[in-house]
């Protein structure tokens, strides 16, 4: 059976730092893109951040973050847990939204993440709250 587990929400002040983790299992986690999204109340879901298959765990692997995220947030990876993170820092009230983890076999660039049935599975999603 195939799961990706997030956890790691909860409610910070502006400022504050979360760290996200995916765990997974039921696939070949060496073979999937692990990305993250993000759907606030009212607002379209969005790509966060991803990492892809290929040299993860190294220098070489293929990054993408939000423009909005870009030096707040890093992705990370365990390929001995099957796990990805997203730290978060200097978090804002515009970061509050429900995330999620995804897995596909594909890469992470804008295309790759614009479309959503490249992402063959999901985790069920982990609260963030930013309080002002």
């Amino acid at each position: 059976e195939v799961q990706l587990v997030e956890s790691g929400g909860g409610l910070v002040q502006t400022g504050g730092s979360l760290k996200l983790s995916c765990a997974t299992s039921g696939f070949t986690f060496d073979d999937f893109a692990i990305a993250w999204f993000r759907q606030a109340p009212g607002r379209e879901r969005e790509p966060v951040s991803c990492v892809s298959s290929s040299y993860r765990d190294t220098l070489f692997a293929d990054e993408y973050y939000k423009d909005s995220v870009k030096g707040r947030f890093t992705i990370t990876s365990d390929s001995e847990k099957n796990t990805v993170y997203l730290q978060m820092n200097s978090l804002k009230p515009e970061d509050t939204a429900v995330y999620y983890c995804a897995a596909g076999e594909t890469g992470c660039s804008s295309a790759h993440l614009s479309v959503a049935w490249l992402w063959k599975y999901w985790g069920q999603g982990t609260q963030v709250t930013v309080s002002s």
